[in-house]
């Protein structure tokens, strides 16, 4: 039997083909051009979206401290307003009876307490004080904001000076401010549990004491409440400064959000151009065009990360 011929397989490509596959280094260069922008404006579609995304969650953020805030204020306005109305009952009583300062030697002796809660109860209805809040230590741009705050200075120069405080910084401002008002707050309970163990203690005391001790308690009450308003006073005011801190962060990722939707656009360009030009006979200019429009959309990406 006669052996069968060898075949040789040998692939070739058509000389139509090979006009059309780029030969040089910058023509392969430019043939990847529309996968390379089709990626490029995938990633900038993405970073746009999530630009947005954190701008809005931005804006909610600075609307949840805004309610905050006024919480605080609420909190503030109605211990000032306590403060008025008591320092008003104490000036009528001035005015009609006459009261005597108050003889805390007459005072009985409450029951189960530290002498040292018991001296400073004294100490607060016989000079009306209040025990010294304890101090919040804020960071220079953080005092200089929370004052510009306080004289009402103009908005844009507000946020020029909340823009340089991180929003960390910030952060910690308002848990210490929180912290202060609470510490304060403990502080004055055991000095009111003894007042309060008074008044009980005089239900049926002589009427002049009684009346004595009332003064003095509305006087204290009355400085209390001016001295809680200003802790809520610098905890609402700290959340102000926060409210405009995420406002301006809302306003930075919203601006983002579009400069990189103005990349996405180039490089869509780029895509477009690019494949017009794979079926075009004079394909350099537009492949030129793309890769131009591809290096627009590059480097304004670039710079939207590192300036803007």
């Amino acid at each position: 039997m006669a052996a069968l011929p060898k075949i040789k397989l040998k692939a070739e490509i058509p000389e139509s083909l090979k006009a059309e596959t780029a030969t040089t280094k910058w023509g392969k260069v430019l043939s990847v051009t529309p996968v390379a922008m089709t990626v490029i404006a995938t990633m900038l579609a993405g970073l746009s979206s999530s630009e947005m995304t954190r701008a809005q969650y931005e804006r909610s953020l600075a609307a949840q401290r805004q309610s905050k805030a006024g919480d605080q204020w609420s909190f503030f306005q109605a211990k000032r307003l306590r403060s008025t109305v008591l320092r008003s009952t104490v000036d009528g009583f001035i005015v009609s009876t006459g009261i005597r300062p108050l003889d805390v030697n007459n005072l009985p002796a409450p029951k189960g307490v530290d002498s040292a809660v018991v001296q400073v109860a004294t100490t607060a209805l016989r000079d009306g004080t209040v025990p010294k809040a304890p101090v919040v230590i804020f960071t220079p741009a953080v005092k200089a904001a929370l004052a510009a705050l306080e004289e009402a200075k103009p908005e844009a120069e507000m946020l020029a000076l909340i823009a340089t405080v991180p929003s960390e910084v910030l952060d910690q401002a308002l848990r210490d401010a929180q912290t202060n008002a609470l510490a304060f707050d403990a502080q004055l309970k055991p000095v009111s549990q003894v007042i309060d163990a008074w008044e009980k203690q005089l239900a049926t005391a002589d009427p002049a004491l009684r009346r004595d001790f009332v003064a003095a308690r509305m006087n204290y009450n009355a400085q209390r409440y001016d001295a809680e308003a200003r802790a809520n006073q610098v905890v609402a005011s700290v959340y102000e400064l926060q409210v405009r801190s995420s406002n301006i962060a809302a306003e930075r990722h919203h601006r983002r959000s579009g400069r990189f939707f103005y990349g996405m656009l180039a490089a869509q360009v780029a895509v477009i151009v690019s494949t017009f030009a794979m079926a075009a006979q004079q394909r350099n200019l537009l492949w030129s065009i793309a890769a131009v429009a591809g290096l627009v959309a590059v480097a304004f990406t670039l710079y939207v990360l590192v300036y803007v």
